[in-house]
């Protein structure tokens, strides 16, 4: 997987899917899969913006869904060549739509297909639409697809979350976006988060050593550092599926806890991993871990003692494997 910022290192001619595609959502890869399905001749990109848009307007920092590196990860398992990030900068955000189309799509990319959403805007003000795009592009031969916006029903008291059938009285719909999966994410609401990704949220990061407060109680911990710029959920305890240097097809199960560790008086967010099966931690030591969050068990709380915290994890693995054993 190519990735860039570099204009002179762009892989051409390309078919492209334009946008930011934080998350790689079900939305986002309906507007994927026009550009996967070309032929191996063409260079099959996914551009993107860094810093993200709203960043560079707004002045404060935007997490991550997905951070370059897993974006790029998992945009090269659909079968992508190349990501290219181009530099949003105010030079960018000046140009017009028809100034965008002929020097960055024409010139830049050199593109031959694109694919966007139809709620795509660009230029100035974002003053272009996706009509508008169509229609310029097709002035240089260039074909542009618009995908339809990609919703999900549910039943909206259902606690058990999943995409109801035609004929289910009363449905709830509402629209795949990022930002919604954010909100469902930071109030605990993985199941309606998850859905919407396609596949469980996940957490990636390099083990490293902590203050072996785990052991100590009996239940050893992998502290994962993850970018600086991931989004994290709200703060608790989740049922996961842990992966060791992205070897899906052997997952362990656990137990993750995201929070201040107020009981031992933490005084910044940390990612702590408890696995079920899994001895020896000192392995763990500068491997890659892929945490999938699968349940969401309580949110974070502080305990009067150690023994207490202690009793609270014993019982937050036994629902946890409860709910492995039935899923």
């Amino acid at each position: 997987m190519w990735v860039t910022s570099s204009v002179q290192d762009i892989l051409q001619p390309t078919a492209i899917a334009l946008g930011n595609f934080d998350g790689i959502h079900r939305g986002h890869q309906k507007v994927l899969q026009p550009i996967l399905k070309l032929s191996d001749q063409v260079n099959k990109t996914v551009v993107s913006f860094k810093p993200h848009p709203r960043e560079f307007f707004t002045g404060q920092a935007h997490n991550l869904l997905t951070p370059v590196g897993e974006k790029a990860q998992f945009l090269k398992s659909l079968g992508f060549d190349q990501l290219v990030l181009l530099e949003f900068n105010q030079e960018l955000a000046n140009l017009t739509p028809q100034e965008f189309v002929k020097q960055i799509i024409v010139q830049q990319l050199k593109a031959i297909h694109i694919s966007v959403g139809q709620d795509f805007h660009f230029g100035y003000q974002r003053r272009g639409n996706a009509e508008d795009l169509k229609r310029l592009a097709e002035d240089f031969q260039i074909k542009v697809d618009l995908v339809s916006l990609q919703k999900i029903e549910y039943c909206h008291h259902s606690s058990n979350l999943k995409t109801i059938q035609k004929n289910t009285p009363h449905p709830y719909s509402t629209r795949i976006s990022s930002s919604l999966i954010r909100e469902a994410l930071k109030s605990g609401k993985l199941e309606k988060a998850n859905l919407m990704l396609g596949r469980p949220y996940s957490l990636q990061g390099e083990v490293i050593r902590g203050q072996q407060l785990g052991r100590k109680i009996g239940f050893p911990t992998a502290n994962l550092k993850v970018p600086d710029n991931k989004f994290l959920p709200r703060f608790g305890v989740y049922a996961v599926r842990v992966s060791l240097n992205d070897k899906l097809a052997n997952s362990l199960l656990g137990v993750m806890n995201i929070g201040y560790r107020p009981t031992v008086s933490g005084n910044y967010p940390s990612v702590e991993v408890h696995l079920f099966d899994w001895e020896n931690k000192e392995r763990l030591y500068n491997h890659s871990l892929h945490v999938r969050l699968e349940k969401f068990l309580r949110p974070e709380q502080k305990f009067a003692s150690l023994e207490e915290l202690k009793q609270q994890i014993k019982q937050d693995c036994l629902v946890a494997k409860s709910f492995f054993s039935q899923t």
